[in-house]
């Protein structure tokens, strides 16, 4: 697999020498073996080490385990602990919660010094951690490798800054932006490779997010068949107003196995019943319409700290109308289907100037057997409602 990616953000090199870049990236590193099985909390990893590069302990925090990445590291380190450097992939907490502080475990393991990359944006956390170790005499350095754990964490961060999930739009298109021909055959546009990639982008979100249009054409499972283990299973969520999600679908049949939510548009009754006796939840949208933030709210009321938004060309163009979306990863195959009946990728009201289109950065490239991932943030000034314009 070839990669290319356009993104950099050093750190000064007079602060932290080779062995403390080292051990924040094993940090991190640790920190990912979570995906999955954290969420609604964040990614954490920590390594001890000594002076001399020698690592004597090394943890990774599991929502189910309870304990937190730093008390497994000392724990595993023991009497080693004393006089290590505790490199933290996020500002350990310093309040009693589901744990007691790790603060109080650092401090008491004789830590002499923490380095982490960046603050906890949680406000009961927030800096909080470092002001406890600072005053107990730990020497605290900040800032290493922050950009990239902020990357790490980023669902966690916008979670916590914004009361909003994180929204990853995810697009499979030919090389001319068609996602099915004009007689609707969209199976399969990318190839196997990238489908399994598809799969591991479900396994690092909370929920998949599709509309009506994309049920009635594919009949999908939406499920996450990446194998890897996950807390709690993948939220399957559907934009459907009239309510056209059959109780045949296999959404509905697995709705008891892998849980089903589907926004529907008061006037429909009748139908509810039936597609609620195969346990699909259904909840009343306020309007006929895509009015995302209610859809939004209700998934931050339940603990949903991120959505991979799968489809099809409405839902998305909602989204990016809306100015919601805050991550884009598009797989292009190199296929070219034609024919103006074919639909496009994107829906909605677009950008009426060039100008106005929506401009991503920070993009990498990736090469899944003759498909291509691209992926990229948006630039937050193009991402305006388009409506406001």
């Amino acid at each position: 697999m070839q990669q290319t990616t356009v993104k950099t953000k050093s750190e000064s090199s007079a602060i932290w020498n080779e062995t403390d870049r080292r051990m924040m990236a094993r940090a991190l590193e640790l920190a990912t073996q979570g995906v999955g099985r954290v969420s609604p909390g964040p990614l954490v990893g920590c390594v001890l080490a000594h002076k001399d590069g020698q690592i004597v302990g090394e943890g990774f925090y599991l929502f189910e385990q309870v304990k937190h990445a730093e008390t497994i590291a000392i724990e595993q380190a023991g009497s080693r602990a004393r006089g290590a450097t505790a490199y933290i992939s996020l500002e350990p907490h310093a309040h009693y919660g589901r744990t007691p502080p790790c603060t109080d475990a650092l401090i008491s393991a004789g830590i002499r010094r923490v380095v982490a990359p960046i603050e906890d944006p949680n406000p009961v956390v927030s800096g909080k951690g470092f002001s406890h170790l600072s005053a107990s005499g730990i020497e605290v350095s900040r800032g290493l490798l922050a950009a990239e754990a902020e990357r790490v964490n980023e669902k966690y961060i916008y979670f916590m800054r914004t009361g909003r999930p994180f929204v990853h739009l995810k697009i499979a298109t030919s090389l001319d932006g068609k996602i099915a021909t004009r007689t609707g055959d969209s199976r399969w546009i990318t190839g196997e490779e990238s489908r399994a990639r598809v799969h591991e982008l479900r396994h690092e979100h909370d929920a998949i997010l599709v509309g009506a249009g994309t049920v009635a054409a594919d009949d999908p499972l939406l499920t996450d068949r990446s194998g890897k283990p996950r807390r709690r299973p993948l939220l399957r969520v559907v934009l459907d107003g009239q309510l056209k999600t059959g109780a045949e679908s296999h959404l509905a049949r697995t709705a008891r196995e892998t849980p089903v939510l589907v926004f529907a548009s008061p006037s429909t009754a009748k139908a509810q019943t039936s597609l609620e006796r195969t346990g699909v939840e259904v909840m009343k949208s306020p309007s006929e319409g895509y009015d995302l933030e209610p859809v939004l709210a209700e998934l931050r009321g339940r603990d949903i700290q991120s959505v991979l938004v799968e489809g099809g060309a409405k839902v998305a163009g909602a989204f990016l109308d809306a100015g919601l979306v805050n991550k884009v990863t598009v797989f292009v195959a190199p296929l070219i289907i034609g024919g103006s009946d074919a639909p496009s990728a994107i829906g909605g009201l677009g950008a009426a100037k060039i100008a106005d289109a929506w401009h991503l950065e920070n993009i990498e490239i990736v090469k899944h057997g003759d498909d291509l991932e691209i992926t990229g943030y948006p630039v937050e000034e193009t991402f305006r409602p388009k409506l406001s314009r």
